[in-house]
């Protein structure tokens, strides 16, 4: 039975997929004590990885949803280091966004806001966080953007 997050996914119209599998050498989270800190999860969803240089081929509303995909792939594996159980999350504590962009591209933390607002409409009030937005030259396999977290657990 789906908990109190989970079903606000659903009332969203998401379903949590599968955690993704690591891309390379390391490990999708760990948890520490009553936190998880989740490995950068790209932007990869049910049609594949979603490409694009922000302020060249992509404009903010396209990286805004890439982060979004990001915020539910992080979901994701949250959900896997809860057991399948999303409602042990007591607080997201920290997103980090990165966004592949042109030098000149400053509106880092507008595209990153598609994954913030997304995590706080899921957690309400638990999912108030700090947060960092930086550009990057190039991300992974080309993606437009990846984020990572810092969640407290039950």
């Amino acid at each position: 039975m789906a908990g109190t997050y989970e079903t606000r996914l659903n009332e969203m119209g998401y379903t949590v997929p599968d955690a993704p599998a690591p891309a390379a050498n390391y490990v999708p989270y760990v948890i520490v004590g009553d936190m998880v800190y989740v490995s950068g999860q790209i932007a990869k969803g049910e049609e594949g990885l979603i490409l694009g240089t922000l302020g060249d081929d992509m404009d903010v509303a396209g990286g805004q949803e890439a982060a979004r995909v990001c915020a539910l792939n992080l979901i994701a594996q949250l959900k896997a280091a809860c057991g399948g159980d999303l409602d042990r999350v007591k607080q997201v504590v920290k997103l980090g966004g990165f966004v592949n962009s042109t030098a000149d591209f400053t509106d880092h933390p507008a595209v990153i806001n598609g994954a913030s607002d997304f995590v706080g409409e899921v957690f309400g009030a638990a999912g108030a966080h700090a947060r960092a937005a930086v550009g990057c030259s190039s991300l992974p396999f080309g993606v437009a953007v990846e984020v990572e977290g810092i969640f407290q657990i039950s």
